[in-house]
């Protein structure tokens, strides 16, 4: 069975999307941004943090936590700050490191916007 979920706490969807889709076990998200949110403009390590406080909002949602990451995949249009960017997901993910993939990007859909972050994570 597949269930498409959108929360309003992320605000609404605009596009031709969910913000996630749940089968066999594994929630899907679509791609993240801190686009709208206080961290809009900031560092990627601000954003990147506001990214993971709405999956965490996810996560909640679904009975689930950032502790059952599966896979992260995250764009990035720009690598100069990638050390902090590293650091904080350290922070983030404690002892539970997803399998990751790192694009660089040329750019995202708002050059206010350096990070963007698609999320696969078991739940029940």
């Amino acid at each position: 069975m597949i269930n498409r979920h959108n929360y309003s706490e992320l605000g609404p969807v605009v596009g031709p999307y969910s913000h996630s889709v749940t089968h066999n076990n594994v929630l899907y998200t679509s791609g993240l941004t801190a686009f709208g949110s206080q961290a809009q403009g900031k560092s990627i390590d601000v954003q990147a943090r506001e990214i993971f406080s709405q999956l965490n909002i996810i996560c909640e949602a679904n009975q689930t936590s950032l502790a059952h990451l599966i896979k992260v995949t995250l764009f990035v249009s720009d690598m100069t700050d990638i050390s902090l960017l590293r650091d904080t997901l350290f922070e983030i993910y404690g002892k539970h490191l997803p399998a990751s993939a790192l694009i660089n990007v040329n750019a995202l859909f708002s050059d206010q916007i350096n990070i963007e972050v698609e999320a696969m994570i078991g739940c029940l």
